[in-house]
């Protein structure tokens, strides 16, 4: 017998709704949580939410403002329980995998491909792993779940998250190697979560950096919705974000707050476990109240459309 609570996902057009999509990564996890308790006696709690920012480009009731081809969620599990034993982990892999189909379909046909990857630039004592599934209906591509070793909000999550990320993404922005040859379908991507990570830490970014990145981001928002798909364009927009060194003013906004409590933003995957998932109260104060806002937004102007 389940208990998952359903949300409507997918609206006309095949346009998902993120508010939607985040409440159901939750009840997913809630689910999945009660029957690990329910069938292996073991008391998981388990937050969850969207991975990769994609609700900062949406429409004030949340739906997204183009079609999203690659779903992800983040899913924080705790530190220091049964999990540790690799066979429970996998129990509650098995039962994550049974609720994702259920909760997606009919409109996914969900089958697991792989499951145990690393998280590159996630802790090296404990590092991530990840889950990736795929849709024989290919309305998505994927699905992808992120598993991280601290049990904390999904907020907190996301904004741990982007340290790792930047140090994922420093390679193809590093000023010392020059732009890097990738493919513009890549590069399209690359471009659509640096336009994610600004927003996601704007309110922490100095005055004068939001002063500079502004007019790119906006430029680069434009023609995302616009329709972006010229490879010339996308190389251009690349080598833009790149010569005007973003990367280096996000981990500028991350970088003093982070060092106060000894922790170095360019080592990340050495950082102690109990740091997994860890923010300093400083950047929640700053990047948290803004999207809860936003999610607030969205579920009241849902609210409206149905009265």
């Amino acid at each position: 017998m389940t208990e998952l609570i359903k949300t409507p996902v997918f609206a006309d057009n095949y346009l998902v709704n993120l508010y939607h999509l985040n409440e159901l990564y939750q009840n997913i996890a809630t689910e999945v949580s009660r029957r690990m308790r329910e069938s292996h006696h073991m008391d998981i709690p388990i937050s969850s939410g969207i991975w990769g920012g994609t609700y900062l480009l949406a429409h004030p009731n949340g739906l997204a403002k183009r079609r999203i081809w690659r779903l992800y969620c983040i899913v924080n599990l705790p530190q220091n329980t049964l999990l540790d034993k690799h066979q429970n982990l996998e129990r509650l892999v098995s039962i994550y995998c049974d609720v994702f189909t259920e909760a997606f379909a009919p409109q996914l046909q969900l089958k697991l491909k792989m499951w145990g990857g690393l998280l590159p630039f996630s802790n090296s004592a404990k590092p991530s792993l990840t889950l990736h599934m795929e849709d024989a209906t290919d309305t998505v591509r994927w699905l992808r779940g992120f598993f991280v070793w601290n049990y904390v909000p999904w907020e907190e999550s996301i904004i741990s998250d982007t340290v790792r990320i930047i140090q994922e993404y420093k390679e193809f922005f590093d000023l010392k190697k020059g732009p890097v040859a990738k493919d513009p379908k890549e590069l399209k991507y690359l471009l659509q979560d640096i336009i994610i990570i600004y927003r996601t830490l704007e309110n922490a970014c100095s005055e004068d950096f939001q002063e500079h990145a502004n007019p790119i981001i906006e430029k680069m928002m434009e023609r995302f919705l616009t329709g972006l798909h010229d490879p010339e364009e996308i190389v251009d927009l690349y080598e833009l974000v790149f010569k005007n060194a973003l990367i280096y003013g996000f981990e500028e906004s991350l970088e003093a707050p982070f060092a106060k409590a000894g922790l170095d933003i360019h080592n990340v995957s050495a950082w102690p476990v109990e740091k997994i998932n860890w923010v300093p109260d400083e950047l929640k104060e700053k990047i948290i109240p803004p999207i809860q806002k936003l999610f607030a937004d969205f579920k009241a102007k849902l609210e409206k459309e149905k009265s």
